[in-house]
């Protein structure tokens, strides 16, 4: 881009000339105090990169620039384009406006909410809707125009859509045109590189068949992303993919004598399964953009005007379409120091390449000879200086900071050598050994020590959480027997863990799991988009009853992810205070189980008027809270959550107590169990209950997620009984 057009470059936020971030996601520049509210955003919402001090793929920067010029900015910001807009009151951010709360209020709703977004104007059936837009993708991406295909996965087109007509996805359809910058969207949109046709051809294929070298090569650089971006944080190196080279695993130099610890944590990881292995992956590719964006953050910001007014980001922010376990161990992945974070991401190498390949687990060489003699003969062809260090510099906490700066003199050293000419002693390694074995003493006993005292707090914690729940109860025995009176039958699924969906398949590439149904849907207004029926464990408002449904396992442990069982969730205050509220709302109201062996099937559906007319009073309640959500009126949560539950269980009593249909049942499931939820939620913005721990935001977000799971269940309903009726 020349030097006039970079001086014509506003940010896209808040109009501040000469902007140095991206969004690639969004196609739009941004300055650094906007930067800073999408970073807090998270990489599901907004994947943000420095214009100079990251380095780019050529044609994703030109992608990025193409959507800017176009005016890709309209997308995101068309109801305000409206003159009307003035009117009403919105508008958008000045350079003048603070940081807080004027321009993180308009880039949450502008880009979280997507409060001035176009709408469609008829969206009855979300499938059909979505299906529609995808194979307008799917014919768009042939063409140059991009910002047209970006509005198109805005309003909800899948980029890995699979045209039954056609046999083939979009990104079959850009490369066999040559369109390079439209693979580079849908790519950022999720779509795979190594997904069939229904003639057994990948779209790296197609490319290479119509002589599209350039972007048949950036297609395999896509497909190898994760392992690439992990090899480029450890060593600043990247594979050779022209040549067959696919995986840089670097070493450390302490690794070559590994713990028990470090090493029962790597057979954990090779036991995992492959989804949940990907999961981890994908988590610690976050973290390692978290990481490599945060130090070229603190490299180019002017510390001393920038003291308060920029968003700090100290660990990977929460993404609603995760469960609280999964969303733990992601933060606390930022608790790993520099050491333990590249010894995990080594594994993380070791493994991909493992599994790729289809090889079964090895045993592990515990000679360090024969250890030194296999890196010595993989290195054996390269050239090497004496001045070099043994092994690939691995960034540490103290030298993240200058990561970006010297980053280009560091990396052409490492491209050089991996490891010098010198040898270890047999002295020089057993001292080593044993100032290694006693620093793991020390850190066992202090470990120990530790526990203790998280021993003793927990169960101060549980004290204390006894005593606010049981007070809690007491105060609200009266409100409920009101709602015992009014409340008919109810529909939930005791065993509520089997409410997790089965998670959806991912692309290859770390950034699939960014699509566009996962940025709109825990913001579009009622009604639109479909969500996850993933109940998080944290939250369950039910206890665990031994049921006729079938109980969901908890997911494996992981010592890499950090991430608490279910059983810990159990025993902290949250699990405690959850099961203490559900015994006390199962002995105030009758909640029949669905597969009670007393009532007959019943294949008799209420009418679709009086399902719609129900349906349309929990849409008013669940508007009020969303409402109260926006404006931040924690107080109206509770009034708000108790008559969206009335509203729902006067709908559930429509329904016969054990519908015949399968779908019917699950619906009702969802319905009635969301709104306990939401209910629960709810409860813990009451100053009693709160503690100085308490994200409010965190609970916002759940509220909203329950509001959407109710929704969904009561369009559900709507669509079956208004079917069968028709029938």
């Amino acid at each position: 881009m020349s030097r006039r057009q970079r001086s014509n470059e506003v940010c896209a936020d808040c109009s501040v000339p000469d902007p140095h971030w991206a969004s690639i996601n969004r196609g739009v520049l941004i300055c650094d105090e906007c930067c800073s509210v999408h970073r807090s955003l998270g990489r599901h919402l907004s994947q943000v990169r420095h214009l100079k001090h990251t380095p780019w793929p050529p044609t994703l920067l030109q992608m990025v620039q193409t959507l800017y010029n176009n005016g890709a900015n309209s997308i995101w910001e068309h109801s305000l384009l409206d003159p009307s807009s003035i009117m009403s009151g919105k508008r958008k951010a000045n350079p003048q406006d603070k940081v807080h709360p004027n321009k993180t209020d308009f880039i949450r709703a502008k880009y979280q909410m997507l409060a001035f977004v176009h709408r469609l104007p008829c969206r009855d059936d979300d499938s059909v809707t979505a299906k529609d837009l995808s194979k307008q993708l799917h014919s768009s991406v042939r063409t140059g125009n991009l910002e047209t295909c970006l509005r198109l996965l805005s309003l909800g087109a899948q980029a890995n859509f699979f045209n039954p007509e056609k046999g083939n996805t979009p990104l079959h359809v850009a490369a066999k045109a040559g369109q390079i910058l439209q693979a580079e969207l849908l790519a950022v949109y999720g779509a795979d590189p190594g997904t069939p046709d229904s003639n057994g051809k990948t779209p790296i294929d197609y490319a290479r068949q119509g002589g599209h070298i350039e972007l048949a090569d950036r297609l395999v650089e896509i497909q190898h992303e994760l392992t690439d971006r992990l090899s480029f944080y450890l060593c600043g190196r990247k594979p050779d993919h022209k040549n067959g080279q696919h995986y840089i695993i670097p070493q450390i130099a302490d690794s070559l004598d590994v713990s028990e610890l470090a090493k029962a944590a790597k057979k954990k990881l090779q036991s995992l399964s492959n989804h949940l292995f990907e999961e981890l992956a994908m988590d610690v590719y976050d973290e390692v953009d978290r990481r490599e964006t945060d130090a070229v953050w603190l490299a180019t910001q002017n510390h001393s005007t920038l003291v308060t007014e920029t968003t700090v980001v100290p660990f990977l922010p929460v993404n609603p379409e995760y469960s609280s376990t999964r969303n733990q161990g992601r933060q606390k992945l930022a608790r790993f120091n520099a050491h333990e974070f590249a010894t995990l991401v080594i594994d993380i190498l070791s493994d991909a390449k493992r599994r790729q390949q289809g090889n079964s687990v090895s045993a592990s060489k515990e000679n360090v000879e024969l250890i030194l003699k296999s890196i010595t003969s993989q290195h054996s062809n390269e050239s090497q200086d004496n001045d070099q260090p043994d092994y690939d510099s691995v960034a540490s906490d103290e030298d993240a900071d200058l990561e970006s700066v010297s980053s280009k003199a560091n990396r052409k050293k490492s491209m050089d050598s991996d490891l010098s000419d010198g040898s270890i002693t047999v002295q020089e390694f057993l001292d080593v050994k044993n100032a290694l074995v006693a620093s793991e003493a020390k850190i066992q006993q202090l470990m120990k020590v530790n526990n203790n005292l998280s021993d003793e707090l927990r169960i101060m914690q549980k004290k204390l959480q006894t005593l606010q729940s049981e007070n809690t109860t007491l105060r609200r025995q009266a409100t409920t027997n009101i709602y015992q009176i009014q409340s008919g039958s109810e529909y939930t699924d005791p065993s509520n863990h089997s409410l997790k969906r089965r998670p959806s398949a991912r692309a290859s590439r770390p950034m699939s799991m960014y699509e566009t149904g996962s940025v709109q849907k825990p913001y579009l207004p009622m009604g639109e988009g479909t969500y996850p029926e993933e109940s998080m464990a944290r939250l369950q408002p039910f206890p665990i009853y031994a049921s006729k449904l079938e109980k969901q396992n908890s997911v494996p442990d992981s010592d890499y992810d950090n991430a608490v069982s279910y059983s810990d969730l159990d025993d902290t205050g949250s699990g405690r205070k959850g099961r203490q509220r559900s015994a006390g709302w199962q002995g105030e109201v009758s909640i029949p189980e669905i597969g009670d062996t007393d009532a007959n099937p019943s294949s008799v559906l209420p009418s679709t008027e009086d399902v719609i007319r129900k349906t349309e009073q929990i849409t008013k309640n669940i508007q009020e809270l969303l409402r109260a959500a926006q404006e931040n009126k924690h107080d109206s949560y509770i009034p708000c959550s108790e008559r969206i539950h009335v509203a729902v269980t006067e709908m559930a009593a429509l329904f016969p107590k054990k519908p015949r249909s399968e779908m019917v049942r699950t619906s009702l499931r969802l319905l009635t169990s969301s709104a306990h939820r939401l209910q629960s939620e709810c409860k813990k913005t009451i100053p009693v209950e709160s503690s100085a721990m308490t994200d409010i935001q965190l609970v916002t977000q759940q509220v909203i997620q329950c509001a959407y799971d109710i929704a969904k269940a009561a369009k559900q309903l709507v669509t079956i009984t208004t079917k069968e009726n028709n029938n």
